[in-house]
This record gives structure tokens, sequence and C-alpha cells, in this order.
């Protein structure tokens, strides 16, 4: 029967995009909405794909770019018809598991590290350095909370207290979009929601992903071994790799391998 139907002479074609990284870190290199966005369009809609596979390796960074980057995946998976797969390498935790989660399947190897479903804010105070050093800091604003967190000021309770609000309702939007993309799936764990990472098969016994597997054997058994990888990356200019975009770059990186480090990676 299918030699005959037109539509189904052609191989099937899975599209992979690769969202390698920190995100939103706002460094060349570094994943966020606008860096994908065509690449995830062309992804969804270019040759009439039977899937779309993510490949992600991402410690996580701004709660704002993951929704956006999640909210277009959802977006085009709907207006396609088309299902999302992704696969987890090294590291799929906080803003990256919430790319991971934006797929309807996720697959991830026996030592990938998934989870740490929170929200963390890190800086460092100097004001003790700077009046060590004689220095005066100045600081004149037109609304109480506008200098909130200044890293030369000393830490006062008010601010805490509404730094620890904010990340609590980034925090609860987290566990809303999580909740909602694996509805049915997640395990009872009150540690679920804590930050807490798993690795492989205990990512998979906690519900945060639905096996063990790697992109080409797990697409060839869903759609047979005729299928074709058709593969979607940015392109790299190649003279902003110099002068201040060198510099910029080698920052980013400095912050993404912190990113890492948090996981032993």
């Amino acid at each position: 029967m299918k030699n005959w139907l037109p539509f189904l002479k052609s191989k099937p074609t899975v599209a992979v995009v690769r969202l390698q990284g920190a995100i939103g870190m706002g460094g060349r290199g570094s994943i966020n909405d606008r860096s994908t966005a065509s690449l995830l369009e062309k992804a969804f809609t270019k040759g009439k794909p039977v899937a779309v596979a993510l490949e992600i390796n991402s410690p996580g960074g701004s709660p704002v770019q993951s929704s956006l980057i999640g909210a277009r995946i959802r977006r085009l998976a709907k207006e396609t018809g088309v299902p999302v797969f992704a696969f987890v390498e090294d590291v799929a935790a906080s803003g990256g598991y919430w790319l991971a989660s934006a797929a309807d399947e996720i697959w991830a190897d026996e030592s990938s590290i998934l989870g740490s479903i929170g929200v963390i804010s890190s800086g460092f105070g100097a004001h003790v350095f700077l009046q060590r050093q004689g220095i005066e800091r100045r600081v004149h604003t037109a609304g109480k909370s506008k200098s909130m967190m200044d890293p030369f000021k000393p830490e006062t309770e008010e601010d805490v207290a509404r730094l620890d609000r904010l990340l609590g309702q980034l925090h609860d939007n987290f566990i809303t979009h999580v909740k909602t993309a694996r509805q049915g799936k997640l395990a009872e764990n009150p540690d679920l929601f804590t930050g807490e990472i798993w690795i492989g098969k205990y990512a998979v016994d906690q519900g945060l992903a639905d096996g063990i597997g790697h992109l080409v054997p797990t697409m060839k058994d869903r759609f047979g071994d005729k299928v074709k990888f058709r593969r979607y990356s940015e392109r790299k200019p190649f003279f902003p790799r110099f002068g201040l975009s060198m510099a910029r770059g080698a920052l980013t990186e400095i912050e993404e391998r912190a990113e890492f480090a948090r996981f032993g990676l």
C-alpha cells in the first residue's frame, strides 16, 4: 500500500537542532530566543519532517529566554503537527531542563544530569574591601528599591526579603511549566522541585525523562532504518571573532564554564 502513496515514497526526515551552552548569557554562542528562532522555524517547516529532535546540553541561565524558546517550540509543534523529541547529552539542568520539557518526549544518556528545577541568584559583596581601601561608595536614586542588592553596599534584610519574593515567583513559574509539560509522568517526590538533580535512569524514575536512548538509534526505532537527518545550526561569521568580539567571547566562555562547573562538568 505504501508504494503507491506519493507522500510516503520519500525517506522520512528528522530535523535536528542543537541547543548547546548557557542560556541568555548575551555573548556569541549562548542560547537565546533570537539565535534559535530561525533555526527552529526552518526545522519545523522545511521539507515536511516527521519529527524535530533537540540535542540539548545546557546548564541553564535566563528564565525568560528559556521560556521564550520553549514557547516557540510548543507553538511550532502545534502549528505543524510535528512531534518533538529532546535528547539530553551531559546536562539539561535548570533552564536547560525547561528547554527539554518543551519536547513531547525526553531521552537521556545513562550518565546525563537532569533537573535542578529551581532558581538561583548569585553575586558578591565588596563594601568591606572598599572601606579598607578608603573608597566611599556614593549612590543616589529616585525610588527606594532602585539600588537593591548593590554589591558595593551592605546587604539589608529588606533587600533579601524582596529578592526571595522575586525568586519565589520565578520558581513558581518554573514548577508550573514542568508540571504542565510532564503532566501524568512526574513522580510524587517532595525533592523534585528543590533544585535537586538526578542521573540517567534515576531521572527516568522521577519522570523527568521518558527513557534512556540516543538520537540516531531512537529515531530509527521510531521511524525506520531509512530515516534521514537534516541538521540546522547557527552560522558564525569569521571577522567578528577578532578584537572586542574575541574578548567578549572569552568572557562568555568563562561564564559558561562556571555554569557547567556547578554540575561537576
